[in-house]
């Protein structure tokens, strides 16, 4: 009687924990990116051309009122871009600029 009660108990438990459907949880996952004054992610980003692929570690700084940075850094290589948008206008920043800017 025990072991029913249990697995009843679980069943409900699964059952309501799972009533949201792909939809629901994308809608309120853009909800919540839409309230945020700022975020910042990280990731790995895969470009796949032709046979090659290119592997990228990615950082995302987002900040209201459409500001961004994006850093991507080839793995291979490990040359650098920057692309900036503030209000003064979008920039991208290379690997050969950020060394120029270096030396």
């Amino acid at each position: 009687m025990l072991k029913k009660l249990l697995a009843f108990i679980v069943s409900c438990i699964l059952l309501t924990g799972c009533s949201n459907t792909k939809n629901d949880v994308v809608k309120n996952l853009k909800d919540k990116i839409n309230k945020l004054d700022s975020y910042q992610i990280e990731g790995l980003l895969e470009v796949t051309n032709n046979e090659t692929t290119y592997k990228y570690d990615i950082d995302v700084a987002y900040e209201k009122g459409e500001k961004y940075k994006v850093k991507l850094k080839n793995k291979t290589n490990d040359h650098e871009q920057i692309i900036l948008k503030n209000n003064e206008g979008v920039y991208v920043i290379t690997h050969r600029s950020l060394q120029q800017k270096i030396i």
